[in-house]
Formats: C-alpha cells, structure tokens, sequence
C-alpha cells in the first residue's frame, strides 16, 4: 500500500540565498567536474543552512562558481548540480535533467531486459540519488537527507513519465534516523502497490527476482550484468564455481550457456534460498545440474576440492574505507590464488571487484600477481568496468572492475 509522503517544511522565503566560500583547491575541483565539497574545504557562508537548500559556491571575485544541494549533517557539504553560468534551478530544470538521463539508456536494452538503471547518481547529474527499474516497479535510494524536501517533487516527475509504475524508497543506513524525522523509513512504497517484498524481472531473456523492499543495494546487482553475459559465452561444458554467488546471477548466465554443472557458493543461507527461487523462475535451466553450498568462501578454497572448468569471484567490497585498502588488496590476491589451484587445465578464473578505495592497477595488479606465482601459464582473455547504465564520471565513482585469465 502508498503511503504519503509528507512535505518537508520550506525554507522561509525571507531568508537570502545560503552562498559559500570554498578553498582554491575545492573551487579547481568543481570547475573540473568533480561533484562533491567537503566540509572541510568550506571557508565561510553567509548563514546556516538547511539539508536540501540549493547553496551557491562564490569564486574569490565573489562570482558564481556553482550550485548545489547543501548539506549540513554531512561530511559532504555540497554536492554540486551545476558549475559555470548562473541557472535557475527550478521544476523545469529537473525535468530536462531527468529526460536526459532517461535518454542515454534509449537502445541499450532489448525486449528482453527490463530490469536496469536509470539514474547513476553524480554522474547522471542526480548527486546522491540512484533510480533502478525491475519491470514494472522502480526502486529510487537516497544517499543524502539533502533529499528529502525534493522527494515529492521527484515522484511527480517519475509520474509522469512512469504513469502505472510502482516506487520503491530506498534509504542508507546513515539517514534512515533523519528520515524517521520526517516520516520516511527504507522499504516505503511512495507510489502504486506493491504486493510482498519483491519483484520479478527480465535481463537479457533470464528472470530474476529482487528484493527492492529489505534486499541490498536496490534488490539486486545490475551492475554486473555486462559480466554475467560474459561468463554466459565461456561457460559451454565447463564446471562452474560461482563463488560469493548471492543469488545466483552468474550461475543462471552460466547455466545457459551450457555449463556442465553450477556450484553456486555463499555464507548467507537467505541468498542461497535466492538463487534456487531464481532457477526455479526459469525451468528451462532445469537440464543443468545446479547446487547450493554454504559455507565461507575464504577457508572453503583453501581445502582440497574437485577441479572446475570456470571460477567466478565476485566478493562484496572488501575495503568500505580507505583504511582497508592495503587488507583488501591482499584478499583479492588470496582469493585469486586459492582459486587457480582449483582451476582445471584451461579453466578461467573471471574475478571482480566492487572496491571503490582500491583502484584498477591494484586489483588487477593481485590478480595477475597471484596467477603468476601459481607457475602456470596464462593468457588474460580480458578487464572490463561499467556496464553503459553504470557509467562513472569521477575517480570516486568507478568502483566495478573484473579480470578473465585462462591458465593451462
């Protein structure tokens, strides 16, 4: 059932604009495009402001730099919608902004897709602000309290332009206490109806169901669904590990692509369950022999195993923060290294990352290095990083990456 949002009390109209002074080196940032000030590079501003004012950024001439959504309960303090000339942001401005998001995913997906992003945030113009479809139901997270006045503004538009869809809330962790303030909560159906907690969708002719109510990120990893059709094409009689399976996206792809069997392998029995609802919602795959482990996959690689034609490792982010870089750098050439031992000859290890603080070169940099200490030979087949719908547009965005080696 909808429930209503409510309006977020106005700023009073009497009040002048919030503007801010910035550092040089934050005003060399935005005029490059990076989208975020931080409360730190903040020098002055002409008052307090409140979560989702529209706060200018003054140049040290005192001219107009930018403008953005103010924050003030947030390490980022600004995050930019616009840099350059003066520009009214008003309900005609967002709804271009919306129009040319919606327009850079024309042609990208076929009749047999309906399950992929919208707007990516920053790099879509929408700082902090994420929109997936699955079907029929989009599911909108919010990263920022910034938000909140907005939000009633935002579903019109989506209804406009998704008259008959249903439109899921999203919240992070960090502001679900501040949504409690104004009678927002994560997992809030804003607008339709929603029955139960998930959804089913098609990617690319494969039914999936997200959880878009409890499930991670927006109820599923769309942004690996370059990858999956990837393995899709090197799976044909191999024996498949999908390790770190969650709920079985690798596994389908690989299951028809004519994989010989599919392990799929997690700690989280509730994904488990996930994977063998998502096989059971395409009966055509029922050929393939398909299995569920639980079990750690750190120590379960470790322990003597039967050899597997192709190895999918796909962990969650192993470093949330800078200070677990050099950690999570040592875990992908652990997981790498453990896993080519179990690899038959010309089998292919496909490993991925989600680790926004460890970069390419250092990812690949581990992988590459693990193969090599394994003293077989290898050819990398390939890297990949955002999927079109998931393009990145600054250094703190590009998180996805994933590398092929064969090795005989």
């Amino acid at each position: 059932m909808t429930q209503p949002v409510p309006p977020a009390p106005p700023v009073p109209p009497a009040l002048p604009r919030l503007r801010l002074k910035v550092t040089p080196a934050a005003q060399t940032h935005l005029r490059a495009g990076h989208p975020w000030l931080y409360e730190s590079s903040v020098k002055s501003q002409n008052r307090p402001g409140e979560a989702g004012e529209l706060a200018v950024v003054l140049d040290r001439q005192d001219r107009f730099l930018a403008i953005g959504l103010y924050d003030p309960l947030s390490p980022l303090r600004l995050r930019a919608l616009h840099v350059g000339s003066p520009v009214t942001i008003d309900e005609a401005w967002w709804a271009e902004h919306l129009d040319t998001a919606l327009a850079r995913r024309d042609g990208l997906f076929g009749a047999d897709t309906d399950g992929y992003r919208l707007i990516n945030g920053e790099s879509d113009g929408w700082p902090g602000l994420v929109l997936d479809r699955y079907g029929s139901t989009l599911a909108l997270k919010l990263y920022t309290a910034a938000w909140f006045p907005h939000l009633e503004m935002v579903l019109g538009l989506l209804s406009e332009r998704f008259a008959d869809f249903t439109v899921v809330l999203r919240l992070s962790r960090n502001i679900q206490p501040l949504a409690a303030e104004v009678n927002l909560h994560d997992g809030q159906v804003v607008r339709g109806q929603l029955d139960g907690e998930t959804v089913v969708f098609s990617e690319s002719g494969l039914r999936f169901e997200a959880d878009v109510v409890r499930g991670q990120k927006t109820g599923f990893f769309l942004d690996q669904r370059e990858n999956r059709r990837r393995v899709e094409a090197l799976a044909q009689g191999r024996r498949v590990l999908n390790a770190f399976s969650f709920t079985g996206g690798f596994s389908l792809y690989a299951a028809r692509g004519g994989a010989t069997s599919v392990l799929s392998l997690d700690l989280s029995q509730h994904s488990l369950a996930g994977a063998k609802h998502n096989f059971a919602l395409n009966p055509e795959l029922v050929q393939v022999g398909h299995q569920t482990l639980q079990a750690d996959v750190f120590r379960w690689l470790q322990e003597p195993q039967e050899l597997f034609g192709l190895i999918v490792l796909d962990p969650p982010s192993l470093a949330r923060r800078e200070s677990e870089r050099a950690a999570a750098i040592a875990a992908y050439g652990t997981l790498a290294e453990d896993a080519v031992k179990l690899l038959s000859r010309g089998g292919i290890l496909v490993s991925a990352s989600c680790s926004a603080h460890v970069s390419e070169r250092e990812f690949y940099a581990a992988v590459r290095g693990a193969v090599q200490r394994s003293g077989r030979g290898s050819v990398e087949l390939e890297t990949s990083g955002h999927a079109a719908d998931h393009h990145a547009t600054f250094a703190e965005a590009e998180y996805l990456k994933a590398i092929f080696i064969q090795v005989f």
